[in-house]
């Protein structure tokens, strides 16, 4: 039996930013499903919620139990304010790099660990999501969520092929490292990140090796990572363009709107003789479907737009009525934005007044990159590096050589999906950062939910209505 073989039918989705924190993923183990927690951004998260004061202590409960006690105690004098910030604006964190930073790993790794860390004391299993594109980020990230034993790792927006040999590095105790995608002038070799647990820590430990679910959207990209021992992961979630948050680029744009069509369409025949298994995701939220996709050789079902509108998910309350109140009146409206995300990637925003997925919001906010999660590294003929988003000011962008073209309708994900989650940016000026939703494109899943749970749902009500189904 592999490693994949014990998960549970129902995977959460892992929707960032800690959309699905760890309550979430903590509720959905406790019932009976795989609890995901989004590993993008943690760095961010776990920073903010200390200067909130740690509401409830639960991250100074799981730093109590990071096997480093004396970077614990680093990160709470540098990060933990007693009674919170009082209005103030966040103290900036490192940003990642191609260049090593002992700062940021260790608050990388204590991020990761603390996130999978509670939400594994519901008893059940546990993974952690990452996005291929955030490479810098991944490695001190996935060994931290490996140090608190998560169960799987899940992994799509790009072609995660090198992830299998990170996690086994780490199992055995030696460095781990990705290659970087990055602009590079001719000449220039392609870069790569490394984090070595003896060099951070002083201690190198062996760890137990996780499942891998490698996020694809077709049989095709499937049997190209399973043909090879290094590629190979434990199995596959197979995402259709419904998912929300970011999806694949179509294989060929289609004049709907959403720009995909039957090209995209996954042949499940071939998807099961690649011979792992497989969980389906995109509008898998309904008992029919989800009898459907065990019929068709499906391990079980990924959901994510349901479980991020259950009231265990960490989207603020106030944005979570309003989705479902547009629900109600059968105006809940989610779009499918080529321009939206400055990964290039095809993105789902929900269109919310109040929110940068709607125009005269998107219009009003100025253009800032803080966070800076989705920069790409540019590096001239010299070997010098620069760190170019779609999203950052236009004058910073152009004038490192970026295409005007490019700037166009980009949206800024970093911020506007902290600000979902109630830890936005709010500057000295009195300018408060404004939210960005993402939800699937199958919003008849809401309003059925709504249907069997007027007043709203939580995560088990969820496991349950399609386990009874």
């Amino acid at each position: 039996m592999g490693r994949a073989d014990a998960l549970p039918p129902i995977i959460q989705g892992g929707m960032g930013v800690a959309v699905s924190d760890w309550k979430l993923a903590y509720a959905v183990s406790s019932a009976g499903g795989l609890g995901v927690v989004s590993g993008t951004a943690l760095d961010a998260v776990l920073a903010r919620r200390l200067q909130n004061g740690d509401d409830g202590g639960h991250m100074r409960r799981a730093l109590a139990a990071f096997p480093y006690p004396d970077v614990t105690q680093e990160l709470l004098a540098k990060y933990f304010l007693e009674g919170g910030r009082n209005g103030k604006p966040y103290r900036p964190i490192p940003k990642t790099t191609l260049e090593r930073n002992r700062d940021h790993e260790i608050l990388s790794v204590a991020a990761n660990f603390c996130e999978v860390w509670l939400a594994r004391q519901a008893g059940g299993y546990v993974g952690i999501n990452f996005l291929t594109k955030l490479q810098m980020a991944t490695p001190a990230a996935m060994y931290g969520a490996m140090l608190a034993g998560v169960d799987a790792v899940l992994m799509g927006a790009g072609i995660p092929r090198e992830i299998p040999r990170l996690m086994d590095d780490f199992a055995a105790g030696r460095p781990g490292s990705v290659t970087v995608d990055s602009i590079l002038a001719e000449g220039i070799a392609t870069p790569s990140v490394t984090f070595d647990p003896l060099l951070t820590f002083g201690t190198a430990p062996e760890l137990p090796r996780p499942a891998f679910l490698a996020i694809v959207t077709g049989e095709t990209l499937a049997a190209y990572l399973a043909k090879q021992v290094e590629t190979r992961p434990d199995g596959f979630v197979v995402e259709h363009w419904r998912a929300g948050g970011h999806n694949a680029p179509p294989r060929r744009m289609q004049d709907t709107e959403s720009g995909f069509g039957p090209l995209d369409e996954v042949n499940l025949e071939k998807m099961a003789n690649v011979g792992l298994p497989f969980w389906l995701a995109g509008g898998r939220a309904t008992g029919t479907t989800y009898r459907d996709a065990l019929a068709n050789g499906a391990k079980g079902v990924q959901i994510g737009s349901l479980f991020a509108m259950s009231t265990d998910s960490g989207l603020r309350d106030d944005l979570r009525a309003q989705m479902l109140d547009l629900a109600r009146r059968n105006e809940l409206v989610v779009r499918t934005d080529h321009r939206a995300s400055p990964t290039g990637f095809p993105f789902k925003v929900v269109d919310v007044v109040g929110t940068i997925g709607n125009r005269p919001t998107y219009e009003a906010r100025p253009r800032l990159c803080d966070l800076s999660y989705l920069r790409t590294p540019k590096i001239d003929h010299e070997g010098r590096t620069r760190y170019v988003c779609a999203s950052e000011p236009e004058n910073k962008y152009l004038d490192k050589g970026g295409d005007p073209a490019d700037l166009v309708d980009r949206l800024c994900l970093c911020n506007g999906l902290m600000a979902a989650i109630g830890l936005g940016q709010e500057r000295a000026d009195g300018y408060h950062e404004a939210p960005l939703l993402t939800l699937g494109s199958s919003t008849n899943e809401v309003a059925e939910m709504l249907r069997l749970f007027p007043n709203g749902w939580t995560a088990a009500d969820l496991v349950q209505t399609l386990l009874d189904a």
